[in-house]
């Protein structure tokens, strides 16, 4: 789960990190009145939860309340990268000598987590990468014995800092690490990490990630957790639901990811696209069904339903009773193809072809019939 910035810089002044002074606003008068109490030139920072925001538009500056609440009027309620801009982080203009970038992010190939820091900041990550390799220190941190003090002043000396400014630096790159812990974080970013003309270091921004498997034990985000996804997937996950918008227009609702896979494969293969993937994992109940179809049939590219069950702990009477009340409760008609093997197969054939539904045995049948269906056949 992406936290919004502002809730990942709360997160960081916590740790000792200093971030910019500046409060949340949700209306003009709001950043006209944050504005004021800052007392000097201000960013007003679009908080949606997507990368580049600044290339889009979503971070502009102002010299004074009046100028901070025409731009407010302007940036509230627009459209960036497909999200609307609810609210604003109006904060104050830094006055900046250097921008440095530093991370704590999980390196999968080698299943641990990665410190990385570069002098390069302000840009993304890749491009400097890409650009200037030789910035980047990269640590990999190892599990059994973790990330101490002495390897961040090891990392940071490393970029070439002494003195006073490797101390600091060095202590805000393990307070990224205690960060990144204690929040099962995926990645804790701080670009840029500036040097003020003055000599401080601020985190000017930041990027927290939660494990979203973890959100049981940060209860003060789970329910905002739903923010961050579509309207179906946020109705799928509060059934238990996997569910993953795609671009097509055949509706998949399959038992089993690897099925839901191979079923989406066999789609493309056959010439169709698919609409989604949904799994609705092992032993759903009629209920579970009824919601996971009823979600199908909401997405309006949608033209015919395949539904691909191979019964064991999924029995298919279940299913078959689950479609039968999506389809009575739903407003939206569209086309069903099924196609159910297993568990009670027999009694949910029975159920679906009384009310007349054909039920197919193999597979790719049903997803050609599924494709035929969207081609007008």
């Amino acid at each position: 789960m992406k936290l919004f910035e502002f809730e990942a810089k709360n997160i960081l002044q916590k740790y000792g990190v200093p971030t910019p002074k500046g409060k949340v606003a949700a209306t003009p008068e709001d950043a006209r009145r944050v504005a004021d109490e800052i007392g000097k030139p201000v960013v007003l920072k679009s908080q949606i939860l997507v990368a580049g925001r600044g290339k889009a538009g979503g971070i502009q500056f102002a010299s004074n309340p009046e100028e901070a609440n025409k731009i407010a009027s302007k940036m509230l309620g627009s459209v960036i990268k497909g999200l609307k801009v609810e609210s604003l982080l109006v904060e104050e203009k830094l006055d900046i000598a250097y921008e440095y970038y530093a991370s704590i992010t999980i390196d999968r190939a080698s299943r641990s987590y990665v410190v990385l820091a570069s002098t390069k900041g302000g840009v993304d990550i890749e491009e400097v990468a890409e650009k200037f390799p030789e910035k980047i220190v990269r640590f990999n941190i190892n599990p059994l014995f973790g990330f101490a003090e002495f390897h961040a002043r090891k990392i940071v000396k490393k970029l070439g800092f002494s003195g006073n400014d490797l101390r600091v630096f060095s202590n805000m790159l393990y307070s990224l690490y205690k960060v990144a812990m204690d929040y099962d974080a995926e990645l804790v970013e701080t670009n840029p990490l500036v040097k003020t003309l003055d000599g401080n270091f601020v985190a000017a921004d930041a990027r927290i990630i939660i494990n979203d498997d973890a959100l049981f034990r940060h209860k003060e985000f789970s329910e905002r957790a739903l923010l961050e996804y579509g309207p179906r997937e946020a109705e799928a996950r509060k059934h238990g639901l996997s569910y993953v918008d795609l671009k097509g227009n055949i509706g998949c609702l399959v038992n089993g990811a690897g099925l839901a896979m191979a079923t989406m494969d066999l789609i493309k293969f056959f010439g169709g696209e698919p609409a989604n993937f949904l799994d609705i994992g092992g032993g759903a109940r009629a209920e579970v069904i009824k919601e996971g179809v009823k979600i199908l049939l909401s997405k309006p590219d949608v033209k015919v339903v395949l539904v691909n069950i191979l019964g064991g702990i999924t029995r298919c009477d279940e299913v078959a009773r689950g479609m039968l009340e999506a389809l009575k409760e739903s407003k939206v008609k569209r086309p069903l193809v099924v196609r159910l093997v297993g568990t009670r197969e027999e009694e949910g054939r029975k159920i679906l072809e009384d009310a007349g539904i054909h039920v197919f045995k193999d597979v790719e049948e049903a997803v050609k019939e599924a494709v035929k269906i969207v081609r007008g056949g």
